[in-house]
């Protein structure tokens, strides 16, 4: 399935689309190359989902958390820093991966033999627009 982004005036339906078509997943791993839109897309994610705390790219933390209006939290992890997947394993990568939270990555290449078989793959391209084509697996 592919979810086509004209302009950020579609972040929003594009967000509620990708939830729709995921269903109960709650595992998200992003690939794209710099500046595709990682951040921006799990931004308009978690504002969908109902975070109430400020999104932001985890880059130099690894791992944010955010809280929704409900109370539950959001994970949005960066592997952009990582360079052994033995570091992921050092801040408990498993816990979020097993949690029954969402879970946003991005950069996840370095740990895809360790992603659960349900984790739900959005691959981000950029046409010659600048538009933005999620294709979802």
């Amino acid at each position: 399935m592919e979810i086509f982004i004209k302009d950020k005036r579609h972040l929003s339906l594009a967000a509620k689309q990708l939830l729709e078509q995921s269903g109960d997943k709650k595992i998200f791993a992003f690939y794209g190359s710099m500046g595709a839109g990682k951040t921006t897309i799990i931004k308009a994610i978690c504002e969908s989902l109902g975070a109430v705390d400020l999104v932001s790219s985890p880059t130099f933390t690894l791992v944010n958390e955010y809280k929704t209006s409900g109370g539950k939290s959001i994970f949005h992890i960066d592997f952009y820093r990582i360079k052994k997947q033995e570091e992921v394993y050092d801040f408990g990568i498993e816990e979020y991966l097993t949690g029954d939270s969402y879970c946003f990555m991005e950069w996840p290449e370095l740990i895809e033999e360790i992603l659960p078989e349900e984790t739900v793959r959005v691959r981000i391209s950029v046409d010659e627009r600048e538009h933005r084509i999620l294709s979802l697996s």
